[in-house]
């Protein structure tokens, strides 16, 4: 059944500028700025559910990963809150955000190398504190994200959201929220090792995934041992070469 806020956007698209997004490197940032201006015009208002997945698939023409990387932005901003199994909702109220970094740019080398710049900072430490501070329960999703990864890299699968997850299971681990905070800002576009590199490895003949899944699970098991040094050390080492990796596919 459709809610309110389902059909006040049906009806603001009926022109059909607002069904299409337009041709820009960042379809995810496009989507954001999309549903913002729903929400500004109060198309969209504090508490109406959104459109499922599907929807906005069918009404912007864009991809699934696509979708979630604009509702992940937009739920590390405070624009909208997602509930597990019934949706995802415009915020009652905006906190907020004296500081907001937004994904790389797909198509610009220096942008995805500052980036994993940035991560190199926060992730290594954000390991490090994972393995002072994680839980068995926050053990047991890291095992299960990198199992996911595993079968992605397998089966040559989008890797996007099972990278992300690991990722962000490592970040939440280290109990100091803004860690995971960055990430969700930053989007599945900037944590998953990109299709260049893949088509790069494959170009020299290296064992990608056999690389990058022994990277994460040195990652893995130093957080296990619950050795904090070496889960820095890891980190570091893993994005270092993602940083190579992605300089090396551009060439």
């Amino acid at each position: 059944m459709a809610t309110d806020g389902d059909n006040r956007l049906l009806e603001h698209a009926k022109d059909a500028r607002h069904n299409v997004l337009p041709l820009r490197r960042d379809l995810a940032l496009t989507l954001v700025e999309a549903l913002e201006e729903r929400i500004r015009l109060d198309v969209l208002k504090p508490g109406d559910k959104l459109p499922t997945e599907a929807t906005l698939m069918s009404q912007f023409g864009v991809s699934r990963t696509v979708v979630r990387d604009a509702l992940s932005r937009m739920k590390a901003a405070g624009r909208v809150q997602s509930h597990q199994g019934v949706g995802t909702f415009v915020a009652g109220h905006m906190r907020s955000r004296p500081f907001c970094v937004d994904g790389p740019d797909a198509d610009s080398l220096a942008d995805a190398l500052a980036v994993l710049e940035l991560r190199i900072g926060l992730e290594s430490e954000a390991a490090a504190l994972a393995a002072q501070r994680r839980t068995a329960d926050d053990l047991q999703q890291i095992h299960h994200a990198y199992e996911a990864l595993r079968v992605a890299l397998a089966e040559e699968a989008d890797t996007a959201f099972a990278d992300l997850r690991f990722h962000l299971a490592l970040s939440r681990a280290s109990h100091s929220p803004h860690f995971a905070s960055v990430l969700e800002a930053l989007g599945p576009a900037a944590v998953s090792t990109s299709i260049l590199e893949r088509a790069h490895a494959s170009h020299v003949n290296l064992a990608w995934e056999l690389e990058v899944l022994d990277e994460h699970g040195s990652i893995l098991g130093a957080i296990e041992r619950q050795d904090a040094e070496s889960a820095r050390a890891a980190m570091r080492l893993h994005l270092t070469k993602s940083r190579e990796r992605r300089r090396a596919a551009s060439v």
